[in-house]
């Protein structure tokens, strides 16, 4: 039977794409059965032509953070995930929602963890004149890109980038990545831990 994966975004939706395309040619013994958003973005509507089932808990319509999370919670509870990925989802989870599933969620981020943690990983390494950064695939903890680090892929810096193209190249990378984590984790041929 194949696994359940509900994808948490807030943007465009190409890595839930490229997840839920590995799925269906059965590169990941798995469906994307739901996507949940924390506004209105394109992530919402591709997953919507996709046929998947896609929601908004859009976080301006709670009056607090408590609020949001238990409805977010019970929003994907609800499609009862084997696997849950935050993909480009730009809200800090609550420790509830992280307990809710252990060694079970999982995000990618656009660094080499544990070098630029937070929202803007990729401006951060090239103000600080990096020559190489990445991609990172991690377990989420009760911290801000903290968790113990499961892949990763070294993106070299070239001379002349930008935010853009940088960010698009490790984009390429994550691509790629995430559906291989999310094979490894649910055929349990992952060692470490989590």
């Amino acid at each position: 039977m194949p696994g359940r994966i509900v994808v948490l975004l807030s943007g465009a939706g190409s890595n839930m794409e490229a997840l839920a395309d590995a799925c269906e040619q059965d590169e990941v013994p798995a469906r994307v059965l739901g996507v949940v958003g924390d506004r209105a973005c394109r992530g919402i509507e591709r997953a919507r032509r996709r046929g998947i089932g896609a929601f908004v808990v859009d976080f301006k319509g709670f009056t607090d953070r408590e609020g949001w999370n238990r409805a977010l919670l019970e929003r994907v509870r609800a499609f009862e995930p084997d696997l849950v990925v935050s993909s480009g989802f730009m809200r800090l989870l609550s420790p509830a929602f992280v307990d809710e599933f252990p060694a079970r969620l999982i995000n990618q981020h656009p660094s080499l963890l544990p070098a630029y943690p937070g929202a803007h990983a990729v401006r951060d390494a090239l103000v600080a004149r990096a020559e190489k950064t990445g991609a990172t695939i991690h377990f989420v903890d009760h911290g801000v890109d903290t968790g113990p680090i499961f892949l990763q892929e070294v993106v070299a810096i070239e001379p002349g980038d930008t935010e853009a193209s940088l960010h698009e190249r490790i984009k390429e990378v994550e691509r790629r990545l995430l559906p291989e984590a999310c094979r490894l984790l649910l055929e349990r041929r992952w060692r470490g831990t989590a």
